[in-house]
Order: structure tokens, then C-alpha cells, then sequence
């Protein structure tokens, strides 16, 4: 049984505060995430191996982003987000 399986897969747009390391502004950007919410039970066929990895996975998310432009009208410079993690643990 693949790990995907294990996760209901979907995206989202999160807004952050981030920095434009060009021109210094700061601005709210909306960074686009891939979600994986842990399922509730066990997809069914799963053997011992199966439940032991069900039981450790947790729900997470994945910065799909890499790249945002910058919000200052005289700037536009694209920037590479260095100041998000690119994997967030999600509590539930």
C-alpha cells in the first residue's frame, strides 16, 4: 500500500507576511500549499506493515510555492520565499 493512500490531498491558500529582500517592503502574500490530512480509519487490504505506518503518519503540509513577485509597484522583482519553512506538521 502506497503512503498517499494514507492522506486526503488538498490545496490551499494560506496569506503570510513576507519581506521583499530587494526593496525591504513588507507585504501580505497568499502562498499556495498542498495539504495531506491523515484519513480517519485505515484503507481497507492494509496488512500489519500497513497499520504500523497508518498509526506513526501525521497530517502535513507542503509549500507549493517557490517564487512569489514582489507587492511594491515599483519593485515587481520576483524573490524566492526563504522565510517560510517549505514543509509545515499540522495539529488537529
Amino acid at each position: 500500500m502506497e503512503e498517499r493512500e494514507f492522506f486526503i490531498e488538498t490545496t490551499e491558500q494560506r496569506t503570510h507576511m513576507l519581506t521583499c529582500p530587494k526593496c525591504g517592503q513588507a507585504a501580505e502574500y497568499k502562498v499556495t500549499w498542498v495539504v495531506r490530512r491523515k484519513r480517519p480509519q485505515l484503507p481497507r487490504g492494509a496488512d500489519e506493515r500497513d497499520r504500523a505506518r497508518f498509526a506513526k503518519a501525521q497530517s502535513y503540509m507542503v509549500r507549493r510555492d517557490d517564487k512569489l513577485s514582489c507587492a511594491n509597484i515599483r519593485c515587481r522583482k520576483p524573490f524566492e520565499i526563504t522565510q517560510l519553512q517549505s514543509l509545515a506538521f499540522l495539529n488537529q
